[in-house]
Order: structure tokens, then sequence, then C-alpha cells
């Protein structure tokens, strides 16, 4: 089999993968039956806005971010904040990486993450729940967990104090913490030449408001 052939089957299949994912789209900003709503259309960068250096864009109906010129980072966020919700976000990343979806932001400083990363000091995986000025709240330890070369979900319940971060239909971990009460969704591309091929590919992005 051709090697040309392979790459050729694979960008189908991608295509076919994220523009399914997207059939929703016209039904973006509205929720469904059971409250859920898209936070992407599938089509465009609207309802976001980009902050730092990095480079996002459409592509296929998969939202896409990589490290702008120079290996600069940068964070893609919602113009909306949101407080008390259950998120669900399908991606694939190409490693080494170091990424995350950000949630209730309100600065770099102020904010939570779930992880996309291979961490060594602690050794912790994607899923891990990061906050700024205390590290990691709780960490996934299990590599096993990660689907590093297909699509992931990442489940996240923010309800009050307490933060709840599952991956990939397993439960990861949960925490009380009142850093910050709401604020903005987003991802992140790290910078640093070592994550110079990261490229994180999302094709599912939806929120259900609690309370």
């Amino acid at each position: 089999m051709s090697t040309k052939w392979v790459a050729g089957l694979s960008a189908i299949v991608l295509f076919a993968v994220c523009s399914g994912a997207r059939a929703e789209e016209q039904a973006v900003g509205f929720a469904d039956e059971s409250g859920w709503k898209s936070l992407f259309n599938g089509k465009d960068l609207s309802g976001w806005i980009a902050e730092g250096h990095a480079t996002w864009k459409v592509e296929d109906a998969c939202l896409v971010g990589v490290q702008g010129p120079g290996n600069k980072p940068g964070d893609l966020l919602t113009e909306a904040e949101y407080a008390d919700f259950e998120l669900v976000v399908t991606y694939q990343i190409q490693w080494p990486a170091n990424s995350g979806v950000w949630f209730r932001y309100q600065s770099p400083q102020k904010a939570y993450q779930a992880d996309i990363l291979e961490y060594k000091d602690p050794e912790c995986y994607s899923g891990t729940l990061y906050c700024p000025g205390k590290m990691f709240l709780f960490m996934n330890e299990d590599p096993d967990l990660v689907k590093r070369d297909g699509w992931n979900t990442l489940t996240i319940r923010a309800e009050g104090d307490l933060l709840k971060v599952g991956l990939n239909g397993v439960d990861i971990g949960e925490v009380r913490d009142d850093l910050t009460s709401h604020g903005r969704i987003g991802f992140q591309i790290h910078a640093g030449d070592q994550f110079k091929d990261m490229k994180i590919t999302v094709r599912e992005i939806k929120i259900r408001p609690l309370g």
C-alpha cells in the first residue's frame, strides 16, 4: 500500500469525521431538548476571540490551533462567560504537546484548565486539572486513558466550587476550589520549540448550563 494512498485516505477520513460532527451547525447558539448547545459553528470563529500569537483557523469543519511564528503561544477564548455548566470537548492532538481547555477563565492567573499534556515531574497526563498558582488540583496518572493517535473526549463539570473532569468515559477526579466562579472557555497553545509540531484539532465543543 503506497504512502500517498494512506495519507490521502487519512485526510478523507478526517474530513468525514469532522464534517459529520458538525451536522448540527445550523443550530449553533440554540439549546436542544436536553439543554446542550454548541460553542463552535464548524464554519468560522464567530463567538471566539484569539489572544496571544498562536494561529487558529477552521479546517474541514474542525477548529485547529498551532503555535505562531517563532514558537509563539496563544489562547482562543469565548466571547461569553459561563458559571455553572457541563462541557464536552472532542479533540485530537499532535504530539509532543502542551495544551488544554480553559474554563472559568478571567485571566492567565485566574482560571482553571483541563490539561492536554504529558508531564514528567510529577508524572501526569491529559485530564489533569491545572490551576495557576496552585499547579495541579488533581492528576490523571494513567497514560492508557489517553488515545494518543485518535479522538479523545474531555468532560468538565463546574457547579459552585465543585470541579470535575473526565476523559474518554472515565472520571479523573473532583475537587472543591473557589478561585473563580465564572469566566470564559477556551483553548491554549503553549510556547516552546519542543512543541513546534503541536496541533490541536477540535471537532466538537458543547455546553449545558446548570441551574
